[in-house]
């Protein structure tokens, strides 16, 4: 997959779902809930109980209704990892060289962690794709303007941790174009009504905010 696909994909609501804490045993009935309030994107962190299954699981059960990514990737050996899997993005909560390319080699999308405009542009140099602005408590929008104003204008600012849909009026018009969402959309015990109701208030927040 490349970056215009994925940017494609998440054109009409960019959410990626983070889902830390992600049974395998949930998966099914988590995802489906989040593409029944037409989520494109679902990232399952490595620091989740054989992340590995869920997103292979992810992948079979929903892999041509949404994207799947493996997140809280540190190394390239679980970049392969995330790839056999079936996953077509990875994320991490920092810019290793080493990760990012192993990802543009397997050709996936690379969604690397910055926190400083030097992060940023040495994570464009090494080839990734979008940036995490992580963590966004640290980046708020007068930052994001400020990012926006100097790195180039085809790239996706996608904001990570603390973002409610209180947050993502203030983001869209600093620049951001994609966000991150958390434990305000899905924690470890969630239950899938709990999921679906927290995801509909970020989808009809999104949606208002276009008309």
């Amino acid at each position: 997959m490349n970056v215009f696909e994925w940017k494609e994909a998440l054109a009409p609501l960019p959410y990626v779902a983070i889902l830390r804490g992600l049974h395998p045993e949930n998966t099914q009935t988590v995802i489906g809930k989040l593409c029944e309030s037409d989520f494109r994107a679902v990232e399952i962190p490595f620091n989740s109980p054989d992340p590995l299954k869920s997103i292979e699981i992810a992948v079979r059960e929903f892999g041509g209704d949404i994207l799947v990514g493996g997140g809280t990737v540190l190394n390239s050996g679980d970049v392969k990892r995330v790839c056999d899997a079936g996953a077509q993005f990875v994320v991490s909560p920092n810019a290793d060289q080493s990760v990012i390319e192993t990802t543009k080699t397997l050709d996936m999308v690379s969604i690397p962690g910055v926190s400083t405009p030097t992060e940023a542009f040495a994570a464009l140099q090494a080839g990734a794709d979008i940036l995490k602005l992580f963590p966004a408590e640290n980046l708020p929008p007068l930052v994001v303007k400020s990012w926006r104003a100097v790195l180039p204008k085809e790239l996706w600012l996608l904001p990570v941790g603390g973002i409610t849909p209180e947050k993502i009026s203030s983001y869209l018009t600093a620049g951001a174009d994609a966000f991150g969402l958390g434990s305000s959309l899905f924690r470890s015990g969630s239950s899938s009504k709990d999921v679906a109701k927290s995801a509909q208030l970020f989808v009809s927040t999104y949606k208002s905010l276009l008309a």
